[in-house]
């Protein structure tokens, strides 16, 4: 049983290993790091590498993998359909905390990265259609400067902003951190609504369908 989970960026790695050594002991893990597919998606759109991705996938499975993970909201959907294609199993690590968000009520999504905004909207409308629910009421935070702290290596600044901009809200029944690196800020906020992250759940959904 190996997962191979593909990244934008290397901070994932050690989060995505203490995860799966908390609740999934005994799974493979095979990290694969392409931060260029985050910068290229960022100005000219997820679908520009949607090749680069394909290929990684073929790779992945030549190498093993039963399944793969994408933890990049920006071109989880690119990632996703590249594995219909190949009819290999590859989810997107924020599928599972859409599918909760939409049956919370009102949803809230907070990013640091401007391209993540829309393919996140895209799946909460998504997984409210699957689950017969009207459309969800979806508002938008991009927070202000937290992704200039998270390139400049400064964690605490990244999460501290994301997890002010939490407790900034008001008027929902759910906050989405619409990207994974964003989890740690949920520790941070005092705000008495849910705040979902992605990687515990998305983890759990690829840990199953890799047979684990």
């Amino acid at each position: 049983m190996t997962l191979t989970l593909l990244h934008t960026s290397a901070v994932h790695v050690p989060v995505f290993d203490a995860l799966r050594d908390a609740g999934h002991p005994g799974l493979v893990l095979r990290h694969v790091v392409q931060r260029e597919l985050l910068d290229r998606a960022g100005v000219t759109g997820p679908e520009s590498v949607a090749g680069d991705v394909e290929a990684l996938l073929v790779v992945a499975v030549a190498e093993g993998a039963t399944a793969v993970l994408c933890t990049c909201s920006t071109i989880g959907a690119v990632a996703e359909s590249a594995g219909e294609a190949l009819g290999i199993p590859v989810l997107r690590v924020d599928r599972p905390m859409a599918a909760a968000a939409v049956r919370a009520g009102r949803v809230t999504v907070l990013a640091t990265y401007p391209a993540t905004l829309e393919p996140t909207c895209a799946l909460l409308a998504e997984e409210a259609r699957k689950a017969g629910l009207p459309g969800a009421e979806v508002t938008t935070v991009l927070v202000e400067g937290a992704w200039e702290r998270f390139e400049a290596g400064d964690r605490d600044g990244f999460l501290d902003l994301v997890a002010a901009a939490a407790d900034a809200v008001t008027d929902t029944d759910a906050i989405v951190l619409a990207q994974g690196s964003m989890a740690g800020a949920v520790t941070r906020t005092t705000t008495p609504v849910p705040v979902l992250s992605s990687p515990r759940p998305g983890l759990a959904a690829a840990a199953a369908v890799a047979g684990y």
